[in-house]
């Protein structure tokens, strides 16, 4: 079953999230606590949005997506970005990974989304896989950047003196 996730599911959000984490070798990186995640999910307006994906025998809460809108100058819309998508390791391949991503492409049709994307680990060849296998692009030619930490905060302190 899928569902949207409620304030009760923020414990189980962030212990996937940090599962996830541990997955993806970054563990140590993911730092959200309850209350962050809360006011992201929950607060007015939220920041971002999460389904849950729960066992249909056992009720039990098995993986989770979390997804925020975008926009494209291109084509002048809306389009779905998913953060994270993540299925606990014992209920893989009982397609609760699928249900979740047609799920969220069911949403992008409704509101009129005209680009669902997200990034995957050049690494992760089972989730490459199992994203080709749905008809998913990979775009080899884009580059994610990122600013954060020092960084971030030294750029920021270049900004003029009146920006917004």
């Amino acid at each position: 079953m899928i569902r949207p996730a409620g304030v009760h599911d923020v414990p189980e959000i962030r212990a996937m999230v940090r599962e996830l984490a541990a997955y993806e070798r970054a563990e140590e990186q993911a730092r959200a606590t309850d209350e962050q995640l809360r006011r992201a999910l929950f607060g007015d307006p939220p920041a971002a949005h999460a389904l849950i994906a729960e066992d249909d025998t056992t009720g039990e809460t098995v993986g989770f997506a979390l997804w925020f809108p975008r926009f494209s100058t291109w084509t002048g819309t809306r389009g779905m970005h998913l953060e994270d998508l993540y299925v606990r390791p014992h209920a893989r391949a009982a397609g609760h990974g699928r249900a979740l991503l047609a799920s969220l492409a069911a949403r992008c049709r409704r509101d009129g989304y005209e680009r669902f994307e997200w990034w995957v680990l050049d690494w992760n060849e089972p989730a490459i896989g199992f994203y080709k296998s749905l008809g998913a692009e990979l775009l080899d030619e884009w580059t994610v950047c990122r600013l954060s930490g020092g960084p971030l905060a030294d750029l920021a302190a270049q900004a003029p003196s009146d920006a917004p």
